[in-house]
């Protein structure tokens, strides 16, 4: 795990590693989300990059009587 500091402009640096991992290039949006007592970060892709992203997903799930 990885601390971060916020600066007096509240600014963040993220972390290299996260970078790497995520692929985040310079100029890309990521949408803060505060839940529960803490921010998610979630990348904000462009519609027809993502298209195609949920193939093959298993959507098999017990439903309740009055969804079927």
């Amino acid at each position: 795990m990885t601390t971060v500091t916020v600066s007096p402009k509240f600014q963040v640096v993220i972390p290299l590693e996260a970078r790497e991992a995520l692929g985040i290039q310079p100029g890309q949006k990521i949408e803060v989300i505060a839940y529960d007592g803490r921010l998610e970060f979630i990348l904000v892709g462009k519609p027809k990059k993502m298209r195609g992203f949920l193939k093959g997903i298993d959507t098999s799930v017990p439903r309740d009587a009055d969804r079927t």
